[in-house]
């Protein structure tokens, strides 16, 4: 049994997307935890429902529209963070910088509080509860966000993995998840389910074409596989969950090398001029192709005889976590496309070359030289603020994040450059829309250049392309800026009741459970990652207790909840500060064990993870404050601890130089910054934000008009599949049953029809079942064959002898159907340890009936034959080969034993140019020989069979 559930992104312009699978089993798999930039919590209202079923996570890019609600679900919904997550090593690390510079961008990312939630727990001011808006809940912090992300559990490219389920779900009865390349952002995964005769492949946000940075989808076995069929692995799936969205736009003539060419032409038609050229780019995923893009094109430029055009302009990255992005991207090349690792070794064999000669170090692939990173909202300012009144400033290009404009530094730069009519926005993909089909900033600048209303500026590059830019004309554009505010007055006293609500609910129906709900001033607890035991030998009202301690600490054990230090107990010399004595005459159980949290140690498959800076040489270390060193009179004393190295904290150890720095940090002439550019007056620019309440605090938003004279232009760097790639490539996989979602309806529909078109003239008669759901619809996917679920007889049961293919226990059986009633267990009385151990087997024996509630008390048994029977069945019962050739390891094992083997034609295998061997699109093998067999030696033909018969399981009657 499979159905599908898409919770967000079907048949909507909304690139957000959740989507729910269900197994055999009541097994739940959540895919994406995607959201929108309204941040509106009802979109997450059916998510919510579903946690305390679900059985595992799986994230598919680190995106906004795909795990943007990740840290707000660990934070607010008590059991999520017990759910295993499964992702790519990219997905978390990327996923983390993204959600992290959401947080400080967006104050609405925090969410409001919902206004019937608030009415139901303000019964004391029910007219300020009508009269209250916006009311925010806490936002995780940077802490807070790593240690969730901590939580997902990498996995590699085309690594089977058999997850485990969460502590509230089923079994998960053999399921096996594969994560492959989708081509579209770094660490990007195509994912396969395989769970009995259910193989799922869920590939939503993907792309076959071949980028600077990211490779191709693995379709067609990935970069450089050049296939002409799909990898076995992903062929032929009994379900595929596709996404629709690029479905009605065609692929543009030239393919990247034109889409490159064209995006630099515009930018150096811009620069000529003296305009600032703004691009707005995702902080995490697509930015790098963009930024290796435009890096690479200033490296050219500047070498150029000629001398370039970009020399003169600058080039920047505007994101708070940039920095960290690209830290992270510099460790990841492995994932990246073979050119990039082709380079980056180019790079470190001329490094070897080049050590102590003096001559100067080309950079890697993500060793910027020419992109300077701006990630202080001062630093925004100041670059708006430059040569502001000077007609003849130096042209300038600014990647900035979001692309939907909605949150980040392109919102500011676009207020700042929409006055003047040098500037250009480029819009790299089709924006979004939001709550209630509500455009976002760049989806209303988008429509701007698709209607053409106020002219088009048509220029001719030197290839004879021409460059289309599209006049705003001075149009109005309302950008809504929203901005913390304290609460005050009764709306602090309702924030503070609806808190204390909140979570006397969370405690009465997650009793034991980790809380959530932080008011202000708390600090990250790791309430999960801490377990404690109780002696044995207490009596039960100590125990009830103490378990009664455990889950008021569990729900509310923050540091602002008032709790008494009778109800702590021993606790309160860990949970208080300033406490180091407790009484213990007296006491029992565990009041007379001093307390002590046991933090779970993370381990992978090599062990337990190490961290690189426990092992740093004393000398290699760098302070991270100036006066790091210092032992103020705080830390002395009494109850404070002194560490190992404070003994020689101000030793004046002689640090190091680090190898691979040109200039070390401590240098006097302080003339190079951290990212290695020159000092200049954007590092020296103060940041003038106001800093937002630390308490409870609601959302206040300002709406600004202002005239947008600059000029648009479009090139698609969205790295999705199109209408070619997607009507190619879903008749090769063959599915039996397409689901479509992420995207509009209109894309939804004209790729239904076009789907099964082609699916059907494939399958001759067969007709394909194509589903396009509608967001909150189930989809019954299951695959197409005839189960039914017997109980087989202990006599029977003796005789059967199992062959094993792939990873499944296969065998024959002739026997005889009675119908009788399934016998509880219960029923039958424990009289000694041989009739347990047989209740044992049986159960295991029948896991699969046991595992569905669904299946009747009354079940058909499967006996013996009878003996005049048994003679007659015997000579139909014809053995059976099971399993699946790939011509591949045929020629490998022909090759391994002395003979030719080579691929000729298309599909087709010759051995010893005597023998060829096909493979239909059936699965059928066909063998053929030509000539006469030599006398002496062996068959080439007997040869070929005995390894195919050798590479099949045979599977004899019963």
């Amino acid at each position: 049994m499979f159905t599908f559930c898409p919770l967000q992104g079907a048949l909507s312009g909304s690139a957000a997307s959740q989507s729910l699978l269900e197994l055999d089993g009541g097994v739940k798999v959540l895919v994406d935890v995607g959201w929108d930039e309204s941040f509106d919590t009802d979109k997450l209202k059916e998510l919510e429902k579903q946690i305390p079923t679900l059985s595992l996570i799986l994230l598919t890019h680190a995106k906004a529209s795909h795990l943007a609600a990740y840290a707000h679900c660990c934070k607010n919904f008590p059991l999520f963070t017990r759910i295993p997550v499964y992702a790519t090593r990219p997905i978390i690390d990327l996923g983390r910088t993204l959600i992290q510079d959401l947080y400080a961008s967006s104050p609405a990312a925090a969410t409001v509080i919902p206004q019937t939630s608030l009415s139901e727990s303000a019964y004391s001011f029910s007219q300020t509860a009508t009269q209250a808006q916006n009311l925010l809940l806490q936002s995780p912090t940077p802490e807070e966000i790593a240690r969730y992300f901590s939580l997902v559990q990498p996995l590699k490219y085309s690594q089977p993995h058999q997850p485990l389920p969460s502590p509230f779900s089923p079994p998960l009865n053999g399921l096996t998840i594969t994560a492959y390349n989708s081509g579209h952002t770094l660490g990007g995964t195509i994912w396969h389910l395989q769970h009995g005769l259910e193989s799922i492949v869920y590939a939503v946000d993907w792309n076959q074409a071949r980028e600077n940075v990211f490779a191709g989808a693995a379709w067609l076995g990935g970069a450089g596989g050049g296939g002409a069929e799909v990898i076995e692995a992903l062929k032929k799936p009994t379900a595929l969950i596709c996404s629709s969205r690029g479905a009605d736009k065609t692929a543009q003539s030239g393919g990247r090398v034109k889409r490159d060419e064209h995006l630099i032409d515009m930018i150096k038609s811009c620069v000529s001029r003296g305009g600032t050229v703004l691009i707005p780019v995702d902080s995490s995923a697509r930015v790098l192709e963009m930024s290796y893009l435009l890096e690479h094109a200033w490296r050219a430029d500047a070498v150029a005889e000629d001398g370039g055009s970009l020399k003169s302009a600058k080039l920047y990255l505007a994101g708070r976590n940039m920095s960290s992005t690209m830290r992270y991207a510099r460790s990841m090349l492995e994932w990246m496309d073979d050119g990039i690792v082709q380079e980056f070794e180019a790079f470190a064999e001329g490094q070897k070359r080049v050590n102590g000669t003096g001559e100067r170090k080309e950079a890697g692939p993500f060793d910027f030289k020419y992109l300077r990173l701006v990630e202080r909202k001062a630093q925004v300012a100041k670059l708006l603020n430059r040569d502001a009144g000077n007609v003849e400033t130096e042209g300038r290009v600014i990647l900035a994040s979001d692309t939907t404009m909605e949150w980040g530094f392109s919102r500011d730069l676009l207020k700042g450059l929409a006055k003047d009519s040098r500037n250009l926005v480029i819009l790299t993909d089709k924006p979004g829309t939001m709550k209630d089909e509500t455009p976002t900033v760049a989806l209303t600048l988008w429509e701007w250049w698709k209607e053409r209303k106020e002219g088009v500026a048509v220029e001719t590059t030197a290839s004879g392309d021409s460059l289309e830019l599209v006049y705003a004309g001075g149009r109005g554009l309302d950008l809504k800026e929203g901005y913390r505010q304290a609460l005050e007055g009764e709306e602090l006293v309702l924030y503070q009741q609806w808190l204390a609500t909140q979570r006397q609910l969370q405690a009465t129906q997650q009793a034991g459970g980790v809380g959530a709900l932080e008011a202000s001033g708390d600090i990250v607890d790791d309430a999960s990652s801490e377990s404690s035991s109780d002696s044995e030998d207490e009596d039960g009202e100590q125990q009830g207790k103490a378990l009664n301690v455990s889950a008021t600490i569990g729900q509310a054990g923050r540091k602002n909840v008032v709790l008494k230090d009778e109800d702590l107990g021993i606790n309160v010399l860990i949970k208080k500060k300033g406490v180091y004595d407790f009484n213990t005459r007296g006491k029992k159980g565990r009041e007379r064990t001093f307390p002590i949290t046991i933090r779970r140690k993370r381990t992978d498959d090599y062990g337990e993870l190490i961290r690189p800076e426990d092992f740093l040489r004393a000398e290699e270390k760098e302070d991270d404050t100036a006066d790091g060193g210092a032992v103020t009179a705080e830390d002395e004393k009494v109850g404070k601890k002194r560490k190992w190295e404070e003994v020689a904290k101000n030793g004046g150890l002689n640090k190091r130089p680090q190898p691979n720095r040109t200039i070390s940090a401590d240098d006097t002439n302080d003339a190079i910054g951290a990212d290695g550019f020159p000092l200049d007056d954007l590092d020296e620019a103060q940041d003038l934000e106001p800093e937002e309440p630390a308490g409870p605090s609601k959302l206040v938003y300002n709406t600004e008009n202002i005239v947008v004279n600059l000029r648009l232009a479009f090139v698609d760097f969205s790295g999705l599949h199109d209408k070619r790639s997607l009507n190619m490539l879903i008749p090769l996989i063959q599915p039996r049953k397409l689901i479509l979602v992420g995207g509009n309806k209109e894309e939804t529909m004209a790729l239904a029809e076009d789907c099964r078109a082609a699916l059907s003239s494939e399958g001759g008669d067969r007709t394909a079942d194509v589903f396009t759901p509608q967001i909150g619809d189930s989809v019954d996917a299951s695959v197409d064959t005839n189960a039914w679920v017997v109980k087989l007889a202990d006599p029977l049961v003796k005789k059967l002898k199992w062959q094993n293919v792939r990873g499944l226990s296969v065998v024959t059986i002739s026997g005889q159907l009675l119908a009788a009633a399934l016998s509880s267990a219960n029923a039958q009385p424990e009289e000694d340890e041989t009739s347990n151990k047989r209740q044992k087997v049986e159960a295991a024996s029948n896991a699969v009936v046991l595992a569905n509630p669904s299946i009747p008390a009354s079940l058909p048994i499967l006996d013996v034959l009878p003996a005049n029977m048994v003679s007659a069945a015997r000579t139909t019962a014809q053995p059976l080969h099971v399993g699946d050739l790939r011509l591949a390891d045929l020629r490998r094992a022909m090759l391994g034993n002395g003979h030719s083997a080579e691929f000729r034609g298309e599909g087709m295998l010759v051995i010893d140019g005597s023998v060829a061997v096909r493979k239909t699109a059936e699965g059928r093998i066909e063998v053929e020989s030509v000539g006469l067999p030599v006398p002496g030696r062996r068959s080439a033909l007997y040869e070929v069979k005995k390894v195919i018969y050798d590479s099949l399981a045979v599977v004899a009657g019963a």
